[in-house]
């Protein structure tokens, strides 16, 4: 386990995380701007949520041998994790059983004090709409996707848990 302990520790481990997140939006942008699938309301929530990813990571590289510090990336991690994997649940549900009583808002509903969608409208602002399944890729939506992409996540989070808040020896 002191293999998995040093790596928990160490800016690698963070850096691929905030690296990965870092790929999953481009992805998101690539699909937004290159292939022009509209992004909905629910998939600008994805992107914060994978944005709450990136932080983590950037957190837990600012000092990883501090025990604070990996906290604090652990447990905005699993937030992240978590929220995101509602959310494209959730986007799923609203894509797979479509109805006209659930359905998403047009706008953005950011806290007053981090307007996104004002501050780089290009990544957080929405113009589709969340009941439409633009894409697809082996029969998985990309709600889908993300998904399993979360579930990785918090996997992966259990796996770095307990070494990362074990004590050395």
């Amino acid at each position: 386990m002191s293999a998995l302990q040093l790596f928990c520790r160490g800016r690698l481990s963070w850096g691929l995380l905030a690296l990965s997140g870092v790929v999953l939006e481009l992805v998101a942008l690539f699909f937004q701007y290159i292939m022009d699938l509209a992004p909905c309301v629910m998939c600008i929530y994805v992107r914060v949520a994978v944005l709450g990813l990136i932080l983590a990571g950037l957190i837990g590289m600012l000092q990883p041998k501090l025990w604070i510090v990996r906290f604090v990336g652990l447990v905005s991690w699993a937030v992240s994790s978590v929220w995101g994997f509602r959310l494209a649940s959730e986007l799923n549900d609203m894509q797979v059983n479509p109805s006209p009583f659930a359905t998403c808002s047009f706008y953005p509903e950011f806290p007053s004090f981090m307007p996104l969608d004002v501050w780089l409208p290009s990544v957080f602002s929405p113009t589709g709409m969340c009941s439409d399944l633009p894409w697809t890729w082996l029969s998985v939506s990309m709600a889908q996707w993300m998904m399993v992409c979360f579930a990785i996540y918090g996997v992966i989070w259990l796996i770095m848990l307990v070494p990362s808040v074990k004590p050395l020896k």
